[in-house]
């Protein structure tokens, strides 16, 4: 599988690759916690 590879030495690692990476790792965290607030909005704050 994919994430159980080991790093490829001849891989080169540049800095966009990884600044990608960091977006989509905030991106994503961002959107998971907006999913749980609107849960709790409707949830538990219900009017």
């Amino acid at each position: 599988m994919y994430f159980f590879r080991k790093k490829d030495p001849n891989r080169p690692d540049n800095f966009n690759l990884r600044a990608m990476h960091w977006i989509n790792r905030i991106a994503i965290t961002v959107f998971i916690l907006g999913v749980i607030w609107k849960l709790i909005d409707i949830l538990i704050l219900e009017k």
